[in-house]
């Protein structure tokens, strides 16, 4: 008797079976709104890659750690993650549309000026961040980021998100800004 087979003879079953991978494939796929976000006059490159890819990762295990340094404290708790870390240099005029992230995003202003908007800002006043300034992102916090200077704006992004999540999640944003691309 094959024990692998013997579910075929309970009626029952494979459609029980079926239906749970049915389920099972829903629960992890791609939320609807998955659709990267719009763009424009926007350069990423991967740093993690060495030919640049920004899609790639590095993964990691589950880290659960504390260290404290004089008045300093850092604790980590947090369950296995992707890493990603991309330089994104957007031209003048140009901007990284309305989106959101499914995991955290920590932004250092390498050049330029960023105009950073939050969508649930109803005078859709940005803050600016100049070269060296730094922002967060937090997960599902819909944002976007405009050059509105004269030269390039260059950031680098680290971003911590759930294994086989995408970078960005493109989403419904205010009508202001205007976004037209140059």
């Amino acid at each position: 008797m094959n024990p692998l087979t013997q579910f075929k003879k309970i009626p029952i079953l494979p459609p029980v079976i079926a239906s749970m991978l049915v389920a099972l494939a829903a629960l992890t796929a791609l939320p609807a709104g998955a659709a990267p976000p719009l763009t424009c006059g926007l350069t990423p490159r991967g740093l993690i890659d060495p030919s640049g890819n920004p899609n790639q990762s590095a993964q990691f295990a589950e880290i659960m750690s504390y260290t404290k340094i004089g008045d300093w404290k850092a604790k980590i708790n947090i369950d296995q993650f992707q890493l990603y870390v991309v330089e994104i240099t957007i031209q003048p005029g140009g901007w990284l549309g309305w989106h959101s992230h499914p995991g955290l995003s920590l932004v250092v202003v390498k050049s330029g000026t960023a105009s950073f908007y939050e969508a649930d800002d109803p005078t859709c006043t940005p803050v600016r961040i100049g070269t060296l300034g730094t922002f967060f992102e937090p997960a599902g916090d819909v944002h976007m980021v405009r050059n509105e200077g004269d030269v390039p704006l260059v950031n680098l992004v680290i971003q911590l998100t759930p294994p086989g999540a995408p970078r960005a999640i493109g989403a419904e944003g205010p009508a202001c800004p205007t976004l037209t691309c140059p």
